[in-house]
């Protein structure tokens, strides 16, 4: 486990080998040495240029459906590259058409050398990683006053001293979460921490609460800013499930964009929103001095409960959901510009200033106002409406209420990716959620918490209060294991001003803990209980994902003695040996005019391809068996970057280089596509000739342990079938 959460990076799917693993490839290296031969002689053996040196001319190429490629100058002294460019390969209507909308919904690919790019300066910062926070504003107080309002006038008056609490707490968890970003300066989220000094089960616990959190933070938000607009427009309120599904669509496009594209997008209602609430809190502030600060009466409420002290702990819960999306900065650190960790703690700073400023405004205009909860409109609308009348302030703070709390989602957006990442990092989620999409973001990530909050969204009705119950346990469940970790991390550290800091940690996790506790007791048969089933469920399947992978892992680990060679010494053909040399301008096309009318065995030219991620045993069986052969072998890379490109070509080298192979860099991070690509641009060099795709397969026992594999043999053999003279054919590794 890191200690810290990193920046997302593109080579995260090439694992790095230990000391161990090296030894024992350098001496796998040497068997295979001794079966495979001369390596010269199969790179004299192939009857093509793997660096498409002899590309045709783009008239001689029919259909003219493969993409191009750009030659790109090595370090080492090798050949150049050979690196696919982003342009889009589809011959069919419908597939140009696709690639088109994608490019204008989402933008054009991103490299991945842009990634330093993709990062967000304070400003961009506070509004995109603090909308949930400071949208909390909207419901937190409504929520704990909903609960007070069961005991009449007599509960009413503890909001004063639970919003006092509240504001205690957000500032001691604010103060925690500095301390997090000072000793994990490269992302020390929850799970990060409560991992590295709590252990495995505590950290999954930490990634329960935060995704519960994030996945109801989306739906809460659209449900309260749905309820912000059928405050000032009631005939909407029938349409709440379908308008708000659609906005979640809108975040989904937008967070697919890139970090800084949602960042630039959604800053605007972030502001709006705190401009207008320290509007309304002045004026109203300003309007109460009038009067000397004597409360306006309360309406004349029946009571159903007694104001005891069971009704003071779940008001208490309640408006403590005020403080989710204190630990987004935390958690997100590495997507600031430099220097991340202190740009991040300054951002934190100003984000907690500005909730405690708004909560406690807004709470203390509801006591001097004797504004209580409406089923019919918000009580951020009643102070509003009681504040500015119904001219255009009163507009303008419903429709930046209503813009926040529909953006606030944003939060989510960038965070849930970024937690699955690290789970897939540490193989406790399927490693698809490791990958970046076109614009450098998790869209895999983003389009998993965009499905479980539409769908969560649309089964609650679009309502607020079944889901804050729901809300409260995931959110200081990942704060007190967050701030628990960081006790025993300062008293393991014991540097400088420890004590400090661990008594500031300390605090944070016993005010945690206290909310954690009551919202679970007295919440449960509201709800409650669903999000600690939740929890339990996730670490059950994370923990059997993580079981999935450590036994393949060890399944296909390099082992002396145990990696098959070929069994018997192998030589490849000489070179052109039983082929038609294409020299003249003609060739090719002659050539492909005989295409698969092959009758016998002798007019087969074949030429083994051997696509290969990572050199394992898998990796190695695959190898071996199109050395055995006794046919030309190609070996194919994929590399994501050319830092990712250079770490495999170290590897490959240290084994022996025993059989050519050829990187092709993929900047836009495609596997399929540029595969497809070189194949094709192969075939049309040489059409003569049989390519014979050789793909290394896990095989696994069960169905459901597919989902946690790529179906490159099935997504391949697809998008090769419409070429001829193209075999795919899989070695399969069970495991």
């Amino acid at each position: 486990m890191q200690e810290g959460g990193g920046a997302p990076s593109p080579d995260a799917l090439l694992p790095a080998l230990d000391a161990e693993q090296l030894g024992v490839l350098r001496r796998v290296g040497l068997e295979w040495g001794r079966a495979a031969g001369d390596p010269q002689a199969w790179r004299r053996a192939l009857p093509v240029d793997p660096d498409l040196g002899r590309y045709p001319a783009p008239s001689e190429i029919l259909p003219v459906r493969f993409g191009r490629f750009v030659r790109v100058a090595t370090v080492d002294g090798r050949p150049p590259a050979v690196e696919a460019t982003g342009e889009d390969t589809w011959t069919s209507p419908p597939g140009r058409v696709g690639s088109r909308v994608r490019h204008a919904v989402l933008g054009a690919p991103l490299r991945s050398t842009a990634i330093a790019h993709e990062r967000m300066r304070k400003l961009v910062a506070l509004p995109v990683l603090s909308a949930d926070a400071l949208s909390s504003v909207a419901y937190g107080p409504e929520a704990m006053l909903a609960v007070l309002v069961l005991a009449g006038g007599a509960g009413l008056r503890f909001s004063v001293p639970i919003a006092v609490t509240i504001v205690f707490l957000m500032l001691a968890v604010g103060v925690s979460y500095r301390q997090t970003i000072r000793a994990y300066p490269h992302g020390g989220g929850s799970y990060i921490v409560a991992t590295a000094n709590l252990g495995r089960v505590p950290g999954l616990a930490a990634a329960a609460g935060l995704m519960t959190d994030y996945i109801l933070t989306v739906a809460v938000s659209i449900a309260s800013g749905m309820a912000a607009v059928t405050s000032a427009i009631p005939s909407l309120r029938p349409d709440v499930v379908p308008i708000g599904v659609a906005v979640i669509a809108v975040l989904l496009a937008g967070n697919l964009r890139g970090v800084r594209q949602a960042g630039a997008l959604f800053a605007a209602p972030t502001y709006a929103f705190v401009l207008a609430v320290l509007v309304l809190v002045a004026v109203g502030l300003s309007d109460a001095a009038g009067r000397d600060f004597h409360p306006t009466a309360t309406p004349q409420l029946s009571a159903t409960e007694s104001a005891g002290l069971l009704l003071v702990l779940r008001a208490f819960a309640s408006g403590s959901t005020a403080m989710t999306g204190i630990e987004a900065i935390s958690n997100a650190v590495p997507a600031f510009k430099p220097t991340e960790w202190r740009n991040a703690r300054t951002t934190l700073t100003w984000m907690v200033g500005l909730l405690v400023l708004l909560f406690a405004g807004t709470v203390a205009l509801v006591r001097l106002d004797g504004v209580v909860p409406s089923a019919n409109e918000t009580v951020l609308s009643q102070l509003a409406h009681r504040t500015f009348g119904s001219g255009f302030l009163y507009v303008f703070t419903q429709a930046a209420t209503a813009a926040i709390l529909l953006l606030a989602a944003n939060t989510a957006y960038n965070d849930f990716p970024r937690v699955l990442y690290l789970l897939a990092r540490d193989h406790q989620a399927p490693r698809i959620f490791l990958r970046l999409g076109d614009r450098l973001a998790f869209s895999n990530g983003i389009i998993l918490l965009s499905v479980a909050a539409a769908a969560i969204y649309a089964a609650f009705g679009g309502t607020t209060g079944p889901l804050i119950p729901l809300y409260a346990v995931g959110v200081f469940l990942a704060f007190t294991l967050s701030q628990t970790g960081m006790v025993v991390h300062w008293w393991r550290l014991r540097d400088r001003h420890w004590r400090k800091s661990l008594a500031f940690n300390a605090t944070g996790a016993l005010l945690s803990a206290i909310v954690f506790v009551t919202a679970g007791v007295t919440k449960f048969t509201e709800g409650a209980w669903f999000a600690v089933l939740t929890v339990g469920l996730f670490i059950l399947v994370t923990t059997r994902i993580r079981h999935h992978y450590d036994t393949v892992r060890a399944a296909v680990a390099l082992h002396p003695h145990a990696v098959e060679v070929p069994s018997r010494t192998v030589t490849p053909p000489g070179p052109g040996v039983g082929l038609p040399r294409a020299t003249g301008p003609g060739a090719p096309s002659e050539a492909r005019a005989e295409a698969e009318s092959e009758e016998t065995p002798e007019e087969v030219h074949p030429l083994s391809i051997v696509p290969i991620a990572t050199l394992d045993q898998a990796g190695m069986r695959a190898l071996a068996y199109a050395a055995s052969l006794q046919q030309p072998v190609l070996a194919l890379h994929i590399g994501s970057s050319a830092d990712e490109a250079r770490r495999f070509r170290e590897y490959w080298d240290l084994w022996g280089d025993h059989l050519p192979l050829k990187i092709v860099l993929s900047p836009y991070r495609a596997i399929v596509a540029p595969l497809v690509d070189y194949i094709e641009s192969l075939h049309h060099q040489r059409p003569d000739l049989t390519l014979t795709v050789i793909l290394p397969e896990i095989v696994v026992r069960h169905w459901y342990h597919r989902l946690l594999h790529n179906r490159l043999a099935a997504r391949l053999r697809r998008a090769l079938r419409p070429l001829p003279k193209v075999v795919v054919t899989t070695v399969p590794f069970h495991v």
